[in-house]
């Protein structure tokens, strides 16, 4: 069965969870040159530190409350997210899955970000 919300994917993380951390949602990199290649067009390194923190950025401008229950990361070539609850998890998808879902969403967004407000 296909993954809905390509690239990434969410793990219940069940008896491992903590308060703050009831879900895990990861982006592997390592195998997707073609977001690199998006990415580096517009000045941006493409890594899992860059997806944190343009992530954070759409976050912050479209729905600020949901930083109180997220914990972004990003390292090499993982982006990793953990939500404190399904509700979280799913407005987190819903406000960047659109974006980065294609090739073509994240260009239109990247077109219009500016590579000197980020620092990856």
């Amino acid at each position: 069965m296909a993954n809905p919300y390509y690239p990434f994917l969410i793990y219940d993380l069940q008896e491992h969870a903590t308060p703050e951390r009831q879900y895990r949602i990861v982006v592997d990199l390592s195998e997707m040159d073609d977001y690199y290649a998006v990415f580096e067009k517009h000045g941006f390194s493409g890594s899992g530190a860059s997806w944190a923190e343009h992530i954070e950025t759409i976050v912050e401008e479209h729905a600020p409350e949901l930083l109180d229950h997220l914990e972004l990361a990003g390292e090499g070539d993982i982006f990793r997210a953990y939500t404190d609850s399904r509700s979280s998890t799913e407005q987190f998808l819903r406000l960047v899955h659109p974006i980065f879902a294609g090739l073509g969403s994240l260009n239109k967004y990247l077109s219009q970000a500016d590579p000197g407000d980020f620092f990856e």
